[in-house]
């Protein structure tokens, strides 16, 4: 009980070097891939998520914005895989550091304002600018915008981390009870441990979902400026 609650967060080393970028790859090999002509279930399941998410994410963009399709496909695949990993006992989850997410944001974000000010220039810059502004108020409206432009990114990394390291915090709080009650009191540790397994289930819900809400508001940059 006296162990650091942050410990779980630290970044896990081999051989004294961070083993952060073998950890980030490792969700990929776990994408099953098909060499022969006819899927098997798990392929075709696969396939069928694809394509539902594809549908709901696509379905009113443009042709210029349907061309990042591989691109969000791809990032719900990672983010989902390594949450879901990220829950299994002695592992580590890099989506609870928010410089990794700050990593994956920053980009995306960036890459849809580029497009936005190259393809939709005027429509880019009438959204620093409500219509109908009086006069005296354009300075700091255009100040707010422009402020609220530059957080989105941010807002997205910070999303998914707090999202993710508080379940984490509260499923380790919640462990660490149920072992200290075993001794003492075995039918309160039972109902904590299933407590705990509520608390399991539901962190695998917030896992597929901060991986879903992340790359639907992604989306929603690239629709807005495509």
């Amino acid at each position: 009980m006296n162990e650091n609650l942050f410990t779980l967060f630290t970044t896990p080393t081999i051989l004294n070097q961070p083993a952060t970028i073998p950890i980030i790859l490792f969700p990929m090999l776990l994408v099953p891939t098909s060499k022969y002509l006819i899927n098997n279930r798990l392929i075709t399941i696969q396939h069928s998520l694809t394509q539902l998410i594809l549908k709901q994410m696509m379905v009113n963009h443009s042709a210029k914005g349907q061309t990042w399709s591989l691109m969000l496909v791809s990032l719900i695949t990672f983010i989902t895989m390594t949450n879901l990993l990220g829950l299994l006992p002695h592992s580590f989850t890099p989506t609870t550091q928010l410089s990794m997410n700050l990593a994956m944001a920053i980009p995306l974000w960036a890459g849809t304002v580029i497009m936005g000010f190259r393809f939709k220039t005027k429509n880019s810059l009438a959204h620093l600018l409500p219509q109908g502004t009086p006069t005296l108020l354009i300075p700091m409206l255009v100040m707010i915008e422009t402020t609220s432009l530059f957080i989105q990114p941010v807002a997205l990394a910070v999303r998914l981390t707090a999202n993710i390291t508080a379940g984490h915090l509260l499923m380790h709080l919640v462990g660490s009870a149920m072992l200290a009650l075993l001794a003492v009191n075995p039918p309160i540790a039972l109902l904590t441990s299933m407590l705990l397994m509520l608390l399991t289930t539901l962190e695998i819900a917030v896992a597929l979902i901060q991986a879903y809400v992340f790359t639907l508001l992604v989306s929603l940059y690239l629709h807005n400026n495509t």
